[in-house]
């Protein structure tokens, strides 16, 4: 590899991003990427959420492909019957946005983007049907503001991951530009890709925003890590907790775009530690009714808002308010990828939550599916004593949290020749 690319890698590969360094310039990324640092950057002072507005002169890159037809879409009357009607906002906004549904033809195989608008929400406007709103956290604002915005522009793509055969499983992994060494771990172990046994192939991919206005830039970075390795996928919109659920919508549209066949998805965070063998043999084990209807992990029933300002799960009560339905954690799932036109449909008529596993627990029963546990997912870890035991992770698909260090051990262990469990 060429010296001046080393220092990249350096890095990236260090825990801190604060190092100065003159970076070479790079061409432009193949198959259809751009160098972010090309991009120009929104003010500080632009609430980074809008960004979709901010740079509407930036050309959208085109897809190659249309998206798919949709099917008819119904929406499930038990999810309607658990989301109770009363003042908070979030729940008038659904009821709102389900009479609309109930009143126009949706048995359209259109493109349901073609109904909905970014059209940012003002502050006089969210004061009026949100009367504490000032006793928000700064960033619900931001939020708030851009709940009608979904369609933010892909600015690295990966067109040909799915291009070659069928793909059994893609590992979908939600990250953010400063991760790059949870990356490297999941790319070195469980979330490699190629041919495994039977012939099943696995892809990965890793979904990110960009770095918010007070962070140090990590463009070139990120520019030269989706050169190298390909698996990168970057929107425009500020990464952050509160935008994860724009991250599920835009992820399920990229997928009807690029990859309409895949067998299976497994959506997880990047520092989740995951069983690959073990996913796959649980997933051909499935019944042909199952493998069409899948979404399972470690499933959190009889939930309710958080209501505590300090919590990082806080909602407040004149936002929402009721039970949440049954969800799979979102520390990693599993489901089925005949489920994306459905799921990608019905989220245009759920308003984007703060919480995006809730969000997805919605949007799964909103469509008749329903959250299915699964034992072999720990996304609240297991027994301290035994966290570097291989012997214990063998029949387990996933656990919750685990740093590079301890994912690259862990994974080393479990494929010793000298492991006997």
């Amino acid at each position: 590899m060429k010296k001046k690319y080393m220092k990249l890698l350096i890095v990236a590969l260090a825990s801190s991003f604060c190092v100065v360094i003159v970076f070479p310039k790079l061409k432009d990324v193949e198959h259809g990427q751009k160098d972010l640092a090309r991009i120009p950057s929104v003010p500080a002072s632009t609430p980074r959420k809008l960004t979709t507005v901010v740079i509407s002169t930036i050309k959208k890159k085109t897809n190659s492909a249309p998206l798919n037809e949709l099917p008819p879409l119904t929406i499930s009357q038990t999810f309607r019957k658990d989301i109770p009607k009363n003042g908070a906002y979030w729940n008038r906004k659904l009821h709102s946005l389900l009479r609309q549904f109930d009143s126009i033809d949706n048995q359209t195989d259109k493109d349901p983007r073609d109904k909905f608008h970014c059209q940012p929400e003002s502050f006089e406007l969210l004061k009026t049907n949100i009367q504490d709103i000032q006793s928000y956290p700064p960033l619900y604002g931001d939020f708030l503001r851009g709940m009608e915005c979904r369609d933010p522009p892909l600015l690295i793509d990966q067109p040909k991951k799915c291009a070659s055969d069928q793909i059994f499983l893609l590992f979908a992994i939600k990250s953010i530009p400063k991760h790059f060494e949870r990356r490297q771990a999941v790319r070195e172990t469980w979330g490699r890709e190629g041919l495994y046994e039977n012939g099943l192939r696995v892809r990965t991919v890793f979904l990110l925003g960009r770095s918010s206005a007070d962070d140090p830039s990590l463009d070139k970075l990120v520019s030269f890590e989706a050169q190298q390795f390909q698996d990168l996928l970057i929107w425009d919109f500020q990464d952050s907790f509160y935008n994860l659920t724009l991250k599920e919508h835009v992820f399920f549209k990229w997928m009807l775009d690029n990859c309409p066949r895949v067998s299976f998805v497994f959506k997880g965070d990047d520092d989740v530690f995951a069983n690959t063998q073990a996913i796959l043999k649980h997933l051909q084990s499935l019944e042909p009714e199952q493998a069409t209807a899948l979404y399972t992990g470690q499933v959190i029933s009889d939930a309710s808002p958080l209501r505590d300002p300090k919590i990082k799960y806080y909602v407040p009560q004149s936002f929402y308010e009721g039970p949440y339905p049954p969800y799979a954690g979102g520390g990693g799932f599993l489901f089925s990828g005949s489920l994306l036109p459905s799921l990608y449909h019905v989220s245009f008529y759920i308003p984007f939550f703060p919480i995006d596993d809730v969000y997805n627990g919605m949007c799964f029963k909103a469509i008749g599916i329903t959250a299915m546990k699964h034992d072999g997912f720990k996304t609240f870890d297991i027994r301290e004593q035994d966290r570097e035991n291989p012997c214990v992770h063998k029949d387990l698909l996933l656990v919750h949290q685990r740093n590079p260090q301890q994912t690259m051990r862990l994974w080393r262990n479990m494929h010793s020749a000298m492991l006997t469990c």
